[in-house]
């Protein structure tokens, strides 16, 4: 039973989770909008709105927490488009970064479909 398990693992262990959630947070940043599944959005979610909360304070030591997260030197970029240019956006925001949209389900597996975009 799923009884207050709150994670979703995607089939993946731990290391494939952490990479996935990097990969698309660092889709997200840079298109400011993707495609993807409903619960990969779902999860996601969270994931990118601690990231823009941490890069609206914009200081050095939050700045090398996000690039640690978005996966190393990969990740520089996105850090930096968070600081200065997504997180300006939300100063006065309290949080809800992102809004998840429903698509129709996926042609091939039927699996439901969502975009996932910057408010």
């Amino acid at each position: 039973m799923k009884h207050h398990k709150s994670i979703r693992k995607f089939g993946r262990d731990q290391a494939g989770r952490l990479a996935l959630m990097r990969s698309l947070a660092l889709a997200l940043v840079i298109e400011e909008h993707i495609t993807t599944t409903e619960a990969r959005a779902k999860e996601l979610r969270s994931f990118v709105e601690s990231l823009v909360t941490k890069g609206r304070i914009g200081d050095l030591p939050s700045r090398r927490l996000i690039i640690s997260r978005l996966g190393g030197t990969v990740g520089e970029e996105g850090a930096r488009k968070i600081i200065e240019d997504i997180a300006p956006r939300y100063k006065t925001r309290p949080g809800g970064y992102t809004r998840v949209v429903k698509l129709p389900r996926r042609k091939g597996d039927a699996s439901k479909m969502a975009v996932i975009e910057f408010v």
